[in-house]
């Protein structure tokens, strides 16, 4: 009888350990380690090198992804939420289609248990995403308002050419350049109009302004698609003499500088962004807490013919 109860316990011993090793192991695979990445359309480089940065730090940090794009469709970004929600992701890092209507989005993926990492674009709420890794656009764009007042020898006939009216840093960057212009009484702005950050809608813009408008001495542009559709509207024109800024510190816009079309642009360090935003990401996911306030934001730098070889892919070399 000894025996057998003694045989009996350690088969009991067995079962309870081999029932721990497979919860255990039934929890480690099930634990995500795809992080979802969404943001607007390659056409603009910006875009492309968040995705492609945070795809590659996502990597180096044992992580799979997959990436989307949104096209500035809210609607479109919420499908994709789902999707990252139905995959299970562990995270997902989002460049947002709207300060107002990605609220939604973020809160849903939230009371899915997944974490949301908003990068270059905020939102208008705080406590739903983790981070809110933003550009600090206020003071990149003052940089580049006083160089291009310099450019204007502080008086003249302006341009203004806005982003999309949905996002936060389409305003923020137009109010900075004037909280900076508007400073110069010798200086008019004699249109302003929105390309919704689209080269070919700036250029078609840029067409038309340039009938009402003959005599202009320079255009703003909140971000550098803009500009170079408005300086190549410009140079069609017979006016490539036009002063031209913008704002993200692509490539092309360097290449424009450094060959003496566009004058200067805001350098806005879109790979790091993107970079950090995955990091935040593995430290919360490991951790539960990033040892970082929500809204975080990052100085921006101006780049003129003096810096424009240094660049490369958003970010100085």
């Amino acid at each position: 009888m000894i025996k057998r109860n003694i045989l009996l316990a350690a088969a009991g011993i067995l079962l309870c350990s081999s029932m721990v090793f497979a919860a255990g192991k039934k929890k480690d695979s099930s634990k995500s380690k795809l992080i979802v990445i969404i943001t607007p359309a390659y056409s603009n480089p910006f875009f492309k090198t968040e995705a492609d940065a945070a795809a590659a730090r996502a990597k180096a940090l044992g992580y799979t992804s997959k990436a989307y794009v949104h096209d500035d469709d809210a609607n479109k970004q919420s499908q994709y939420v789902d999707v990252a929600i139905s995959d299970k992701a562990a995270a997902i890092v989002i460049d947002n289609a709207g300060a107002d209507a990605t609220i939604t989005a973020v809160q849903k993926a939230k009371e899915a248990g997944i974490p949301t990492f908003l990068i270059d674009r905020e939102i208008n709420k705080t406590g739903i995403a983790v981070s809110q890794i933003v550009s600090n656009n206020y003071q990149g764009v003052q940089l580049v308002a006083q160089e291009f007042v310099k450019l204007m020898d502080e008086k003249g006939d302006y341009v203004e050419l806005t982003g999309v009216e949905s996002d936060t840093n389409a305003g923020v960057r137009s109010q900075s350049y004037h909280d900076v212009i508007d400073q110069y009484p010798d200086m008019k702005m004699v249109a302003q109009q929105t390309a919704n950050w689209s080269q070919p809608e700036a250029f078609s813009k840029m067409e038309s302004i340039i009938q009402a408008h003959a005599d202009i001495k320079g255009v703003i542009c909140g971000n550098d698609t803009m500009a170079m559709g408005a300086m190549a509207a410009l140079k069609a024109a017979g006016k490539g003499k036009v002063f031209v800024v913008g704002f993200d510190g692509s490539n092309d816009v360097r290449d424009s500088i450094l060959t003496g079309d566009i004058k200067a642009t805001g350098l806005q360090p879109a790979a790091r962004m993107a970079e950090m935003a995955v990091e935040q990401a593995d430290k919360y996911l490991k951790t539960g807490k990033t040892g970082l306030p929500e809204k975080q934001l990052i100085d921006c730098i101006l780049i003129t013919p003096a810096n424009a070889k240094k660049l490369e892919s958003f970010a100085i070399k």
